[in-house]
């Protein structure tokens, strides 16, 4: 294998005159179908290494949520029809005469995700669940019966992955986090776990559209609604300006004053899911976090994919890792491109390669070197992925 590292000749994002930036929150429903499948794919992992000492193959990486519906209403709406969940794609069920409850797992692995975070949803009441995991193909299952140090990998697959994030990237990641915290949520919560915040950058100029999910249990009327939305608007420039981002900031641009309850955006539970968005799995944010759309991009979705063999999320989450290191090692921005062979060892990929801004001759041979030494010790990071130590989404 032979690793190919060279300066950058494209444009430095930071130094553009325009950028767009995205992330989508907790409770958006593409996130939530993201961050759920990642449980289920930390939780069959688990048992597959309980029961057999070693991973079997799954890609549990499909995933529908179908919005529900609900009635709102100012002081508290209600549910009127429960949102469904799908999970979908391939499992291993049966190793010799023992049997793994892919099915009882999965769902188990759901509610326990959407307990812990989306504060208003009842997962057994809120929401129904079908699975949808089958069984592998032959050729598939034999990747993990086959000898080697590393697995063979599960697709042909590219991925790309940067280092540092912008100032707009780290200011629309970091607003959102802020916006769904613990200690914001105890100051403010009628605010629900859905919010979506779109950053643009006009030369020096920032702006921010946010999207945030009320919840109608705590809003007494109209008036009550945009009072607190101002609150909660001050709250978020406040922080923005903590941050050293002088930037204007929307919130619910859809609003409407005097249209009341069809004027202002208010949710049962907290999530557009309820009643008026579907969701998705490989919809949401990029492995770091957000959605940089003048960034190139990996296409596939690293969420619910496994971890010892399926490139798509280890590739996807190495390059980024790697691209990380880089940076920190040399200075120097990096991309990290790194393509696979279905079948080949996961350590030997067919490219691999970093491209750096304004990198030096020392700082290209740090690069190669540290290419080198990680997919050398591929299986360090892997072993993260199993344990769940590594954020996908």
């Amino acid at each position: 294998m032979e690793i190919f590292v060279c300066n950058y000749d494209g444009h430095d994002i930071a130094k553009s005159k325009i950028e767009i930036v995205e992330r989508k929150g907790l409770g958006h429903p593409d996130s939530i179908c993201d961050h759920v499948m990642n449980q289920v794919s930390i939780a069959l992992t688990k048992e597959y290494i309980k029961e057999f000492k070693s991973v079997m193959h799954f890609n549990a990486d499909k995933s529908l949520l179908v919005a529900g519906s609900t009635e709102k209403s100012f002081n508290g709406g209600k549910v009127i029809h429960p949102m469904l969940l799908v999970m979908g794609d391939r499992a291993t069920f049966k190793v010799g005469n023992k049997e793994i409850y892919v099915e009882k797992i999965a769902i188990n692995a759901a509610k326990e995700w959407i307990k812990n975070n989306l504060y208003w949803v009842n997962p057994g009441e809120h929401i129904k669940y079908q699975i949808e995991l089958k069984h592998g193909s032959e050729e598939l299952r034999d990747i993990f019966n086959r000898k080697g140090k590393v697995l063979g990998a599960g697709d042909t697959s590219a991925a790309v992955g940067f280092a540092p994030l912008t100032k707009l990237e780290e200011s629309v990641f970091s607003l959102e986090n802020y916006l769904n915290s613990k200690k914001f949520k105890k100051q403010f919560p009628e605010t629900g776990t859905d919010i979506k915040v779109m950053g643009v950058r006009n030369n020096s100029k920032f702006h921010f559209t946010t999207a945030i999910a009320f919840v109608d249990r705590f809003i007494k009327s109209e008036d009550d609604y945009f009072r607190k939305k101002n609150e909660v608007m001050e709250s978020a420039k406040e922080f923005l300006k903590s941050k050293g981002i002088d930037g204007e900031i929307d919130i619910n641009t859809l609003d409407a004053k005097g249209r009341g309850i069809n004027g202002v955006y208010l949710t049962v539970l907290g999530t557009s899911a309820e009643d008026g968005d579907c969701g998705q799995v490989g919809r949401g944010n990029r492995v770091n976090g957000i959605i940089p759309l003048m960034r190139p991009g990996s296409t596939e979705a690293a969420a619910g994919k496994n971890p010892v063999s399926h490139v798509g999320k280890i590739y996807n989450l190495l390059s980024f890792d790697i691209a990380n290191q880089i940076y920190k090692e040399t200075g120097c921005g990096a991309y990290v491109w790194l393509v696979s062979q279905i079948g080949v060892s996961i350590d030997k990929p067919l490219l691999a390669s970093a491209q750096l801004i304004d990198g030096d001759e020392k700082s290209l041979k740090q690069a190669n070197e540290i290419i080198s030494k990680r997919l050398e010790n591929i299986s360090d990071f892997t072993n993260k992925l199993i344990k769940g130590e590594v954020t996908v989404c």
